[in-house]
């Protein structure tokens, strides 16, 4: 063999070796579209918190793309769980065994997110939390393929119970939602009122999508606390703060939202809610870059205030997207470890990291309902008063059970 045809051989070889490398690199998104299951209540109790809105939110995401990630079609679909972890996992389960969904944003409840967890662990496929609030997802919990986006129910009554106590509000009643949410939640902030030198002084738990608070409410009213904390969302928080209103127990015991989206308070109103104190993830009028997104997300989705889960869809989507077109494949390994090595950076949050546990490390902001007369323009309720940096408002990782935050 003459020596050009042997330079000739090795360059084939070099040439195919390429092609090797880079064909299956434009042909790793399975059946050539990029699927992304939305799942949450989208009519129910907590409808309002996530529902058709994260749905809006999501279809912004994907058109800022262009609709596609290296020349492949992303797909939208959208599922009602119902707030029933049986028709969840379901969904789950079909979405991945027979419609080829890459990756799920979910905005369930703890104890649908659960079970639909194991399944995306089980399928290794991206599980991207944006308003479900356990903490155990970040902890004992912890799954490789899941990340958590919004705020949990460590972080958030952290800030609260830390503030109340400091102002002397030493002694607490629960009125809790029935189910891993609520309970979780209570938990924690026992853990943070014990922590601190307060004291429980009695709970109570209601069903999920309860209209009548009334016993419930005379309960925490006789337990004499210094404040009633509300460890539920959606219409169940709704429905208890105007009855607690209208029992008058606003006059002598502080009502403490453990948890208070904006378009919660844009649905019961400044009169029941000014002067609340809270801590949020996101409010909408922070920046020019915020109001931006606020003004084009209240456009498409009907005239809904942008709320703390549905900007957190968006991020969630758009960071994901990146990450496949970063990868060029849909392999959800592959994904979720470019997520969590590449800082998230969008309109509400700049060079976030996030850690191993999954837990997006982002800042939380300190907030006072505003009153009616404050109110100036459409959704003007908030005053940020303070800001709390994420290595403070997260669970350190010291403090968890995680076994991903020990193999970093």
């Amino acid at each position: 063999m003459t020596k050009l045809n042997t330079c000739l051989l090795n360059l084939a070889a070099m040439l195919g070796a390429l092609l090797l490398l880079v064909t299956p690199l434009r042909a790793q998104v399975s059946g050539d579209v990029i699927k992304i299951g939305i799942m949450n209540d989208q009519n129910g109790p907590y409808a309002d918190n996530c529902g058709p809105g994260a749905v809006a939110s999501a279809r912004l995401a994907v058109a800022d793309v262009g609709g596609a990630v290296n020349g492949k079609k992303i797909e939208l679909v959208i599922a009602d769980d119902q707030n029933k972890p049986d028709v969840g996992v379901a969904v789950a389960l079909r979405w991945l065994d027979n419609e080829g969904v890459d990756a799920i944003v979910g905005c369930s409840a703890s104890s649908i997110a659960l079970g639909v967890q194991d399944i995306m662990k089980a399928r290794k496929k991206p599980y991207m939390l944006a308003g479900t609030a356990g903490s155990f997802f970040t902890n004992d919990k912890c799954s490789p393929m899941t990340t958590q986006w919004m705020v949990d129910t460590y972080a958030q009554p952290k800030a609260t119970v830390k503030a109340l106590l400091a102002q002397g509000v030493n002694t607490w009643f629960f009125l809790t939602v029935d189910y891993a949410f609520g309970k979780g939640w209570q938990a924690d902030a026992t853990n943070f009122i014990n922590a601190g030198g307060g004291k429980v002084l009695g709970s109570v738990l209601h069903p999920l999508n309860t209209s009548d608070f009334s016993s419930f409410l005379l309960t925490a009213q006789a337990s004499g606390a210094k404040a009633i904390a509300l460890a539920n969302s959606g219409s169940d928080f709704g429905n208890a703060i105007k009855q607690a209103q209208e029992f008058g127990l606003s006059q002598k015991q502080l009502l403490v939202p453990l948890g208070l989206m904006i378009s919660q308070t844009h649905g019961i109103g400044l009169r029941d809610l000014q002067n609340v104190r809270l801590t949020t993830p996101f409010y909408w009028d922070m920046t020019p870059e915020t109001r931006a997104f606020a003004r084009r997300f209240t456009e498409a989705s009907g005239g809904q205030i942008l709320n703390e889960a549905k900007s957190a869809t968006y991020s969630a989507v758009t960071h994901y997207l990146k990450a496949v077109a970063a990868t060029a494949t849909d392999d959800g390994e592959a994904v979720v470890k470019q997520m969590k090595k590449t800082p998230i950076n969008d309109f509400e949050m700049k060079d976030v990291g996030i850690r191993a546990d999954g837990q997006v490390m982002r800042p939380l902001y300190v907030a006072r309902i505003k009153t009616p007369a404050e109110s100036k323009y459409t959704f003007d309720y908030y005053e940020i008063t303070g800001t709390i940096a994420a290595e403070d408002a997260w669970r350190p990782a010291s403090e968890s059970t995680c076994d991903l935050l020990k193999t970093q």
